[in-house]
């Protein structure tokens, strides 16, 4: 949860912030109407503020003194304004804030709040600044970092390029065009061979007058374009809606590839990502296990208390296999079954994990809204037969499983099984 600091002497607009942030679960605030208040806040809060709303006007600092004293502290300041002009503009945005909001009704302060929640955003989020002007390239760092991103700077494109690779987190790219070694053009070119629209931004800018070096860029793969010189608040707003839409993109693809009720990968997004595993498993002769889970009488469970109880397990089921499998490849493949694949795991310890977590998941309860306590169990066929398809292999597993399940349930069979059978 982030802490924010709103300073604001008008009690009915503190009592509209009041309650857009009561109704936000990531924010709580503490509140002060006066410099001498907010200074006694930063004080009790050292450290602990994320950001601040603050009013530029109050009665004891009539001149913006409270924003200097919050921005003294490092502290990340939207600025609440009662009226608005370029003079006074200028003045706010030259203090170094993150935002300003003119005091015009509840959706100002709702927007206020959006921008808090864009930083914490930000925070997370890594931009690529390529110029071959360190001047340029100080000044777009420091508009991101107000914005609280993470910056990378780089002095031309083929430098530029070198960081993206080592860098597979960044989201944003800012380029100027008139660079050596090769343009912003260029870079954007050579950048759209790998990454999608829909992967990473692309900002070109340029201080050249040509009118077609937007075309030129956004036709080569570039989102957007700015023509320097640019003012704050046009870049700040560019950045963020391309930054928004990305994050929108991401959050459709993560819709359609997770599980509705629990949060796991679903069926095709495990296949997606398991069949090229497979694949290069085959080819490189490499160990690759495949693990099929079924929950042992959930029938039972859903008929005595109810679906609301069944849905409670398999989200608590897919949370343990989630948490003790992070680098692997967890899935519900529909009911009460789950996959797992596991590279690098010969079957003797592609077995021994999921028996652990067996005994994991018996040892602990799942308890029920109205306190009952649910002790469960599944079964799993575990095989590292590669098969010529992963389809092929999980029908090994699924075989597997069924041995469990007739063997009394509660079990792990895996190919060692197999090979007892046969004698």
């Amino acid at each position: 949860m982030k802490r924010i600091l709103v300073v604001e002497d008008s009690q009915l607009v503190t009592k509209v912030v009041r309650h857009v942030v009561k109704l936000d679960d990531g924010l709580e605030a503490v509140y002060a109407s006066s410099l001498a208040e907010a200074k006694e806040q930063l004080a009790r809060n050292s450290g602990q503020l994320f950001a601040a709303l603050a009013d530029l006007n109050l009665p004891d600092a009539p001149d913006g003194e409270v924003v200097d004293l919050i921005l003294a502290e490092g502290i990340p300041t939207i600025v609440l304004t009662g009226s608005y002009d370029e003079e006074r503009r200028e003045k706010i945005l030259a203090k170094g804030i993150v935002d300003y909001v003119v005091k015009e009704g509840r959706y100002s302060y709702e927007y206020a709040i959006g921008v808090v929640h864009r930083l914490a955003h930000n925070q997370a989020t890594t931009v690529l600044v390529v110029d071959d002007s360190e001047t340029s390239r100080r000044y777009i760092s420091e508009l991101l970092k107000r914005q609280q991103f993470i910056v990378l700077t780089a002095c031309n494109g083929v430098e530029a390029i070198k960081l993206l690779l080592a860098h597979e987190e960044i989201k944003l790219v800012i380029t100027d065009f008139n660079m050596p070694i090769m343009d912003g053009i260029e870079l954007v070119k050579n950048i759209r061979y790998k990454y999608e629209k829909s992967d990473l931004v692309i900002i070109g800018l340029s201080g050249r007058g040509e009118k077609s070096l937007s075309a030129q860029f956004i036709k080569n793969g570039a989102n957007d374009f700015l023509h320097k010189p640019f003012n704050y608040e046009e870049f700040t707003c560019r950045v963020r809606h391309n930054v928004e839409s990305l994050e929108l993109i991401q959050q459709i693809r993560a819709a359609a590839s997770k599980d509705y009720l629990t949060g796991a990968w679903n069926r095709r997004y495990f296949f997606e990502q398991a069949e090229p595993l497979h694949q290069e498993a085959l080819q490189n002769q490499a160990q690759l296990a495949a693990v099929l889970i079924d929950l042992d009488h959930f029938k039972k469970i859903n008929d005595t208390y109810g679906h609301e109880a069944g849905d409670r397990v398999l989200v608590e089921v897919a949370n343990l296999l989630n948490a003790k499998l992070k680098r692997f490849l967890v899935a519900r493949a529909g009911g009460a079954e789950f996959f797992v694949l596991l590279p690098g795991l010969d079957n003797d310890q592609a077995q021994s994990l999921i028996s652990q977590l067996r005994q994991m998941l018996a040892s602990r309860p799942v308890v029920l809204a109205d306190g009952t306590e649910l002790y469960l169990g599944f079964s799993a066929g575990v095989t590292n037969q590669l098969c010529s398809s992963m389809d092929e292999q999980l029908a090994v597993a699924d075989k597997f499983l069924f041995r469990a399940k007739d063997a009394g349930r509660n079990l792990v069979v895996g190919d060692d099984d197999e090979d007892e059978d046969e004698v």
